[in-house]
């Protein structure tokens, strides 16, 4: 029998205690292995070493599992979700929407939904004094297709102008920006990256400033000022033969949500003019509130030529990507000759459920607070984490807004690492779920991104449930 923790005391008090309908979720867990292969994930280690959480639905920042167990999502589901599970104002204007237009295609077409999210997103944007204002949107369904879009317009811009030396992009060590080949080629990360490399396009890579890697004595700026000094090499040298530049600004989430200094865009937004490359700044991830801003690249005073968004674009609701664009990008595509128009497409680009979602997250962004609602959300994780950077197996506690970050190495040595057989990121997970958090690590680093609804029992359960995961997950190692 189990017993009875004081993880599920919590639960119980939050009135989401474990339910006893364990036989439909292992029917469903064989019903699923029977037809689904699932993303990121070695099939191999179902159903035993990673068991499925079969869910049943969600409640605000709670998944409720088909065996009647209440999970928190501390992850917002890969990052998506920021309002809460079936948050009501959002399915009501996607039911809204869907009695109306569910689709409809885009390319010589035009619908509300659209228009009016695009306008929005306009206003919204980050903006730099004395800059060119992002003035155009294009739309994707999807944070990779988003990235393509940049990518392919940063390209293809350089090359209607008769530019044909400008052919590579320039990216950060440790950055990810997604899975399809174009965005992959632009990622760093060996597990993603490694087997597809004879598939992708050569890009150069710069050294992050990542705050995690200081040498003794320096800091985070120091480090952003010295990986700045680095990129600047790169770019006299390789500068004539780069369109553009993309990066994540402040963290760099699936590389172990690592995190920077904000000087640093500052400083690569200057470069760029220098160089003339055009800046994407991918905030798929990071957008929408996750840093402290509504915009991450806002923490740094810089404007992108192109602006990533997906994600949380629409509350976590449907898949939706969006690049906004400036008009001087916009122009350089615009000529007699089809080749030298913009002919990447999607069949549900624009579309109007998804664009009623983001228009209905941006409704409660403006009428909710939210970003000053997280400020206190993000002061009393700041709390609850605090304690966890004394423990014997974490070298770093980080955190960007609503993003808290645990680097676990054996004996909390900086640049030390757990032997992959150790599994402890695996562990961790896994003793995590047991206690009614879903808390899926990055290798070995845990890591809280939970919805902004997050209570404060909540956040107890999440700080408590990660030392405990801990403790269990570097017991053997």
């Amino acid at each position: 029998m189990q017993k009875k923790t004081h993880d599920d005391q919590m639960l119980a008090e939050a009135g989401v205690g474990a339910g006893a309908h364990a036989g439909d979720a292992d029917a469903w867990r064989a019903r699923d292995l029977a037809v689904l292969w699932h993303p990121c994930t070695q099939m191999r280690e179902h159903p035993h070493t990673l068991p499925l959480l079969p869910i049943a639905r969600g409640e605000g920042a709670w998944l409720v599992g088909r065996d009647g167990r209440h999970y928190l999502d501390a992850i917002s589901s890969w990052w998506t979700n920021l309002f809460g599970h079936a948050e009501p104002r959002i399915a009501a204007a996607i039911a809204q929407q869907a009695m109306t237009l569910e689709h409809v295609i885009l390319a010589g077409c035009s619908h509300a939904p659209a228009v009016e999210l695009a306008e929005r997103l306009l206003t919204i944007a980050p903006r730099e004094p004395g800059r060119e204002p992002l003035s155009k949107v294009f739309y994707a369904d999807n944070g990779s297709a988003g990235v393509e879009v940049a990518l392919k317009m940063a390209f293809h811009w350089f090359r209607n102008r008769g530019v044909e030396r400008r052919t590579k992009f320039i990216a950060l060590d440790n950055g990810y920006h997604g899975e399809t080949l174009g965005a992959l080629a632009v990622g760093d990360i060996p597990l993603y990256r490694r087997v597809y490399a004879p598939l992708l396009a050569e890009a150069l890579f710069a050294p992050s400033p990542d705050a995690y890697l200081c040498e003794e004595g320096e800091t985070p700026t120091d480090r952003a000022r010295r990986a700045a000094d680095a990129l600047r090499i790169v770019l006299e040298q390789h500068g004539e033969e780069v369109c553009a530049l993309i990066l994540e600004p402040r963290v760099q989430c699936a590389g172990g949500m690592r995190m920077h200094d904000p000087a640093y865009l500052k400083l690569v937004r200057e470069l760029c003019d220098a160089h003339g490359v055009f800046l994407i700044c991918d905030e798929i991830a990071v957008g929408f509130g996750r840093t402290g801003t509504l915009f991450a690249s806002e923490q740094s005073g810089v404007q992108p030529d192109l602006l990533c968004l997906s994600k949380g674009l629409t509350g976590g609701a449907l898949p939706l990507a969006a690049v906004l664009a400036t008009q001087t990008i916009y122009d350089g595509f615009l000529d007699d000759s089809r080749e030298k128009a913009f002919l990447h497409s999607h069949s549900y680009t624009g579309n109007p459920l998804a664009c009623a979602a983001a228009l209905a997250s941006l409704d409660i962004f403006a009428s909710d607070q939210v970003i000053v609602r997280n400020r206190d959300t993000a002061a009393r994780m700041t709390a609850l984490a605090a304690p966890l950077a004394d423990h014997r197996h974490v070298a770093d506690v980080r955190q960007a807004g609503m993003i808290v970050a645990f680097e676990l190495t054996p004996g909390g040595k900086r640049g030390a690492a757990f032997e992959p057989a150790a599994r402890v990121g695996l562990r961790a997970y896994r003793a995590a779920l047991d206690r009614g958090v879903l808390l899926r690590p990055l290798g070995d680093v845990l890591y809280w991104m939970p919805p902004y609804c997050v209570d404060e029992r909540a956040l107890q359960l999440l700080a408590d449930t990660t030392r405990a995961a801990i403790d269990e997950a570097t017991s053997c190692a």
